[in-house]
């Protein structure tokens, strides 16, 4: 069974909730990634594209290009890649073979199982079921971390029990890293604030080098205590100072109040490399390299982000199925 998502300039489909959301969700990477228009270059922003929009959503005409070909890599007066602009946001992405069409329409196809007899014998056969299902399977594929085998048991619970478990259900940070590349950058000469398109949430991280403070560092807090310096062209920051409510990912990706994060950021011309090392020796038998995204710069300088509102946690106790992919 495949179901056909197309969008920007061409008829709109009706694809069930479910599969809508994961369509959102990986058009927003690949166009993001493969639609905008080069740093530097002639923008043609379409002009229905509502200026309010997140950076990824903000979508150039003409022709896509290989990622970071061709286009210099901007750079700060003392001589540092400049890391500052609007991103490809939270969600982030890795790239992809899809390409939009010469009228600019973007079309991504799902694989997913046909329902079984018994689904049909029963009157559920909603393939958005399988989609869910399916995708939660891929997503608990490698990289995964590599507990201790006296902390399987907690993860595998933590997994089946997210929707009463997962802080994120409960208006909580996702936290380092969980939360992913930023989707704005304001770089100076001794900082970098990072704004994200989820919660209105923001780290302010020195880059003068410095050391972690010795009581900051001490706390338990969910971004932890964050320093960072130049290591050639990268921006390498160093976190240390985590409690221990937030998870690394959701199938139940637990950490201890030990867990020491390394975060890299490597500008490329219009794109940004985002990687993310955890090290916790409390849970993890070896050090967790998280799957690295690349997300793509948005030339509109009218691009802004929308203000999100207030999380209010009123839904925990209607849900009724324990599943969640």
């Amino acid at each position: 069974m495949t179901h056909v998502v197309t969008r920007h300039g061409g008829p709109e489909r009706s694809v069930p909730r479910t599969v809508a959301a994961f369509a959102v969700a990986a058009l927003m990477s690949l166009a993001s990634l493969h639609a905008a228009p080069q740093y530097g270059a002639t923008a043609q922003q379409n002009p229905s594209t509502p200026l309010g929009t997140s950076p990824s959503t903000s979508l150039g005409t003409g022709p896509s290009t290989p990622l970071g070909t061709g286009v210099p890599t901007p750079r700060t007066p003392d001589g540092h890649p400049d890391l500052s602009g609007m991103w490809g946001g939270g969600g982030g992405g890795a790239g992809g073979g899809d390409k939009p069409d010469e009228k600019g329409n973007l079309r991504v196809l799902f694989q997913q199982r046909p329902c079984s007899q018994h689904q049909r014998d029963l009157g559920n056969c909603e393939q958005a079921v399988n989609f869910e299902r399916d995708s939660g399977v891929d997503q608990r594929m490698d990289p995964i971390p590599m507990y201790k085998p006296e902390f399987w048991e907690r993860v595998q619970y933590l997994d089946r029990e997210g929707i009463k478990e997962d802080p994120t259900f409960h208006c909580k940070p996702a936290g380092v890293p969980r939360m992913g590349p930023p989707a704005k950058i304001v770089q100076t000469a001794t900082e970098v604030i990072l704004l994200y398109a989820q919660g209105n949430q923001f780290r302010v991280i020195p880059i003068d080098g410095r050391p972690h403070d010795p009581i900051k560092s001490q706390d338990t807090t969910w971004y932890g205590d964050a320093v960072g310096k130049w290591e050639g062209d990268t921006l390498v920051i160093d976190i240390v100072g985590f409690n221990d409510e937030s998870w690394i990912g959701w199938p139940g990706w637990f950490h201890s109040n030990n867990m020491h994060v390394i975060e890299k950021y490597t500008r490329t011309g219009n794109t940004l490399r985002w990687e993310a090392t955890v090290e916790d020796p409390d849970v993890l038998l070896e050090p967790f390299h998280v799957a690295p995204r690349t997300v793509r710069s948005n030339p509109n300088p009218k691009a802004t982000l929308q203000e999100d509102l207030p999380c209010e946690e009123r839904d925990s106790q209607h849900i009724v199925t324990h599943e969640r992919g």
